[in-house]
C-alpha cells in the first residue's frame, strides 16, 4: 500500500547500465505530472543545442496525479528533443502504460546515455533489468517482438510493452513507438530517439495500491465521473463510431483534406466514413486502462491465402479518423481493404501513419508534376488509390534503399528541401500534417501549437463554430492559446482529450483535492499558463521561431468556402500569438 501522492523518478542511465530512484515531492506538487513534470525534466536534462540523437537527448515518460485513481486518466506523455523537427518532442498513449508505470511505484521515468548493444529495460516495480536485445534487433514485425517479449517477461495483465520496429533502429525520424498492441507514441519521432540509443523496447508492470484517506468523497467523486462518462451524451460518439464519426461530417462541412490538400471534399468519403467501417469491418471495440467507453475501434480483415484459396487468414487492424485521412483520402484512397493493408505494414515496422501519409502524398504530386522520375522511385509509378504501390514504397522507404527513400524517411520538408515542391508539402514547423483544413484557425493552430497537432489547441474546431469566423487575428490568438494553455492541465493529468468536456475545472479541482493536491481552479488556470510558455521556451532555445518561417502555399490555394483562408490574416494571428506566449 502506497501514498496516493506521486514522487518517485525512476532514472536510467543506459550506458553504463545504472539506474537510481529519487524522490522528488515537490516537482509534483507544483506540476500534477504528465507534461508540467516532463517539461522540468526536459530542461533539467536535455542540454541546449545537442544532437536529439546524442546519448544526452533524454526519453522522459511522466503520468499524471490521478493516473489509477479516477477513470480517462490513462495516457503516458513522452518528452525528448524530437530528431524530425529539432525542437520540442511531445508524444501521448493511451493503452496501459500509465497504469502500468505508475502501479510500478513511479510518477515519471527518465532515461539517459547510450546502450553499447542493442538492449530491453525490464522493470517490474524496483527490480530493474538491462536485457540483451541482440536476436530481437532486426525483426520486422513489432507484433513479433511483442510476442517475444511477453513470452520471456512476467507480468501478464498488469503489465506494458513498448517496442520499436525496423523504422525506429534505422534512424527514420517519423518512426513511432508501439504499445500493447493498438496504441501508439505516433508523432515526432520518439521510436528513432529509441534506435539511437540501441534501446529496442521497455517493459513495466507492478501491483502497487494506494491508500486514500477521504474514501467516502473519493467515491462519490469517482461515481461521478464514471456514471457521467457512461451514461451521458458527452463520449458516446467514441464508443459507438469512434472519431471516424468525422469523416461525413467534415466532408459535407468542406474540412477533409484530398489528394494532397488539392481537395476538401472526396466524392469517396461515404465509402470509408465510420460508417462504413462499423458495418462492413468492426471486429472489436477495445479500451484503455482504467477507461469506460471503449473508443479503440479495430477492424477485421478476412484474406484468402495466395497458395490456398479456400483457407482464410484474418487481421485485426486498429482505425481511428488520422489513419483514415492520412492513407485514405490524402491518397485518393477509398478501398477500406487496401487502406488496412497498409495500416498493417505502417504497424509492422513502426512508423508516424500521418507524417507517411504525408510524404506519399507529396511523392505522388512530385511525380506528376515531373519533379522526380520513375529512377529515383526505382520503378515505383506513384498514383492516388494505388495501394499496391504504396505499400512497396513503405518498405523501400524503412529499408532506406537508395537517395530518394533515405530522404522520405526524414519527412516531407526534407524532401521538398531536395528534390523541390514545397508549396505542397504539407508540414507546419516541420511535422506534417494532421487531418483537418476548416479554415485559418486549423492551419494556425498547428504552427504555433506546442506539438504542432490538432490536439494543441483544436484550432479545427474554432473554425467549426460561425462566431469564430472573420474574427480579428487578435481574438483567434487568444481563443488558440487559452485553450492550449488548459490542454497544459489535461496533459498533466494525463487524461484523455476525449474526456475535456467530463473534467471541467471545478471537478478537476475537486477530484485532485479528495487525493490531496490543493489546486483551485485558478491555480489550475495559472499552471496551465505556465506549461505552455515553458514548453515554448524549450522551443526557442532549440531555434524554433514564429517570426522567420514558412507555411505551405497550398492551404492558401485551395478554397475552403466556410472560412476562407488569406495569408495576412494567418500571419498576424501568428504574430498576436507570438506577442501572447512572449508577455
Amino acid at each position: 500500500m502506497s501514498e496516493a501522492k506521486l514522487e518517485k523518478v525512476l532514472y536510467i542511465d543506459l550506458t553504463h547500465k545504472k539506474f537510481k530512484v529519487k524522490k522528488r515531492p515537490e516537482l509534483f506538487e507544483k506540476y500534477l505530472g504528465g507534461t508540467g513534470v516532463a517539461t522540468q525534466l526536459l530542461f533539467e536534462e536535455c542540454p541546449k543545442g545537442i544532437d536529439p540523437f546524442s546519448e544526452e537527448n533524454p526519453i522522459i515518460l511522466a503520468v499524471g496525479a490521478l493516473t489509477n485513481l479516477y477513470p480517462l486518466a490513462s495516457k503516458t506523455v513522452a518528452m525528448f528533443k524530437s530528431p524530425h523537427t529539432g525542437n520540442l518532442g511531445e508524444s501521448h498513449v493511451g493503452g496501459r502504460s500509465a497504469i502500468a508505470i505508475r502501479s510500478a511505484g513511479y510518477g515519471a521515468i527518465v532515461i539517459t546515455g547510450k546502450s553499447d548493444i542493442p538492449i530491453y529495460l525490464s522493470i517490474h516495480e524496483d527490480k530493474i533489468k538491462f536485457k540483451s536485445a541482440s536476436t530481437i534487433w532486426g525483426l520486422g514485425n513489432t507484433h513479433t517482438i511483442g510476442r517475444i517479449i511477453r513470452e520471456n517477461e512476467p507480468g501478464a495483465g498488469v503489465r506494458s510493452i513498448m517496442r520499436i520496429g525496423i523504422a525506429g533502429e534505422n534512424l527514420l525520424t517519423y518512426a513511432s513507438v508501439t504499445t500493447e498492441t493498438y496504441r501508439h507514441f505516433g508523432r515526432l519521432g520518439l521510436g528513432a530517439v529509441f534506435g539511437s540509443k540501441k534501446l529496442k523496447a521497455i517493459v513495466v508492470s507492478g501491483r502497487k495500491t494506494f491508500e486514500i484517506e477521504n474514501k467516502k468523497e473519493y467515491r462519490e467523486t469517482y461515481d461521478y465521473l464514471y456514471k457521467t462518462a457512461v451514461n451521458s451524451s458527452l463520449m458516446k460518439k467514441y464508443h459507438d463510431l469512434g472519431t471516424p464519426a468525422n469523416i461525413n461530417a467534415l466532408n459535407k462541412f468542406g474540412g477533409f483534406p484530398t489528394k494532397n490538400l488539392q481537395e476538401i471534399t472526396f466524392e469517396h468519403a461515404s465509402e470509408i466514413s465510420g460508417e462504413s467501417f462499423a458495418e462492413n469491418y468492426l471486429g472489436r471495440r477495445l479500451a484503455c486502462s482504467h477507461c469506460p467507453i471503449g473508443c479503440v475501434h479495430i477492424a477485421a480483415l478476412r484474406e484468402p491465402y495466395d497458395d490456398e484459396p479456400y483457407f482464410y487468414k484474418t487481421s485485426m487492424i486498429s482505425y481511428d479518423y488520422e489513419p483514415i485521412y492520412a492513407v485514405g483520402s490524402l491518397l485518393g484512397g477509398y478501398s477500406i481493404p487496401g487502406m488496412l493493408k497498409l495500416m498493417v505494414e505502417v504497424e509492422k515496422y513502426g512508423l508516424d501513419i500521418m507524417s507517411l501519409g504525408v510524404v506519399l502524398a507529396w511523392a505522388t504530386e512530385a511525380l506528376e508534376k515531373g519533379l522526380i522520375s520513375e529512377e529515383e522511385t526505382m520503378g515505383l509509378n506513384f498514383q492516388w488509390n494505388d495501394y499496391d504501390t504504396y505499400q512497396k514504397a513503405i518498405k523501400l522507404i524503412c529499408t532506406e534503399k537508395n537517395e530518394f527513400y533515405r530522404t522520405l524517411g526524414r519527412g516531407v520538408v526534407a524532401a521538398s528541401e531536395k528534390f523541390g515542391g514545397k508549396d505542397f508539402a504539407l508540414a507546419f514547423g516541420k511535422n506534417e500534417m494532421p487531418g483537418y483544413s476548416t479554415g485559418p484557425a486549423s492551419h494556425v493552430g498547428y504552427f504555433v501549437g506546442a506539438r504542432h497537432s490538432h490536439l494543441d489547441n483544436g484550432g479545427y474546431s474554432l473554425d467549426q463554430k460561425k462566431e469564430n469566423v472573420g474574427i480579428p487575428p487578435q481574438k483567434l490568438a487568444e481563443k488558440i492559446v487559452k485553450e492550449e494553455e488548459w490542454r497544459q492541465v489535461l496533459s498533466s493529468l494525463v487524461l484523455c482529450f476525449f474526456a475535456r468536456s467530463l473534467y471541467t475545472p471545478e471537478i478537476i479541482s475537486k477530484a485532485l483535492k479528495v487525493v490531496g493536491y490543493d489546486f483551485s481552479e485558478d491555480d489550475l488556470w495559472k499552471l496551465g499558463e505556465t506549461i505552455y510558455k515553458k514548453k515554448y521556451e524549450f522551443k526557442f532555445r532549440e531555434g524554433f521561431s514564429l517570426t522567420d518561417y514558412s507555411l505551405p502555399n497550398r492551404i492558401y490555394e485551395t478554397p475552403v468556402p466556410s472560412n476562407p483562408i488569406h495569408k495576412e490574416y494567418v500571419e498576424e494571428t501568428i504574430s498576436e500569438v507570438n506577442k501572447l506566449i512572449r508577455e
